[in-house]
């Protein structure tokens, strides 16, 4: 098991650049959106000699230089420096917050209820079966015929190379839900579940996380970090073991 020292570092290096988005890497990391997740900005990792407000006005200045109305920071206890006080201070809107939560994956065991499986995304059918859930859970923008093979791609290339695998969850056959994960520095980072509104409380996501840790125990993982929003799958993290390191909030901010 990773030290509590070694979770939060990693928890704090921990970014999302999805294919075809922008970034940039001064005083912060910035990362443009493509228009198929909503567009907009998001921030995170603050590492400056600037303070606050200077920070916050060089990533909405860089938000408006890219064509962008909407800026989403999300804190971390180590940013330096921190950038709460001065978003609270300009109005932006407390939108989310997620856990920050660890298990050693070698002790850790989860039960799935009958008729809930997991099952490793090896197919453009099933990767068409992810989009499908993950279009109403994230709001987001459907993939063409051409977006889904590239992604298929995306998929198989990560399992081929050892960096991580998708999960697709199934309730009585029916594809429900859905989960990913990468692995860094013997970690798995477990991201992206989504399952439909109307199956939750069923048992597909503890399916889907089984899967989950099973493969990354055997793509050499021995640590799972999570980062669970607090009124979704946190209390279920929560209840099969995983511990709490602090958290994470998201913040809004207009830059029209």
């Amino acid at each position: 098991m990773h030290t509590e020292d070694d979770i939060l570092r990693a928890a704090a290096a921990w970014a999302w650049f999805p294919r075809d988005s922008d970034r940039a890497d001064e005083h912060l990391t910035l990362v443009r959106y493509p228009a198929r997740f909503g567009g907009g900005v998001r921030g995170s990792q603050v590492r400056s000699s600037s303070d606050a407000a200077a920070v916050l006005d060089h990533a909405v200045e860089r938000t408006r230089k890219w064509g962008e109305s909407r800026l989403t920071f999300w804190t971390n206890p180590s940013d330096s420096p921190d950038l709460e006080e001065e978003l609270q201070r300009r109005g932006a809107q407390h939108i989310d917050t997620v856990a920050v939560l660890a298990r050693a994956i070698d002790d850790l065991l989860i039960d799935a209820p009958p008729g809930a499986t997991g099952e490793i995304v090896r197919t453009l059918d099933q990767v068409r079966e992810v989009d499908m859930i993950n279009v109403p859970v994230w709001e987001q923008a459907p993939l063409d015929e051409d977006g889904l093979r590239v992604e298929f791609a995306e998929v198989l290339g990560q399992q081929q190379t050892g960096e991580g695998v998708r999960v697709l969850g199934r309730l009585e056959g029916q594809a429900v839900s859905t989960g990913g994960c990468t692995i860094v520095d013997g970690f798995t980072r477990l991201w992206g579940a989504a399952t439909l509104p109307a199956f939750r409380g069923r048992g597909a996501y503890r399916a889907v996380l089984a899967e989950r840790l099973r493969a990354s125990a055997e793509l050499g993982a021995t640590t799972a970090l999570v980062k669970g929003r607090v009124a979704t799958s946190a209390p279920i993290l929560r209840r099969v073991g995983f511990h709490h390191y602090g958290d994470e909030r998201a913040y809004r901010l207009d830059v029209a």
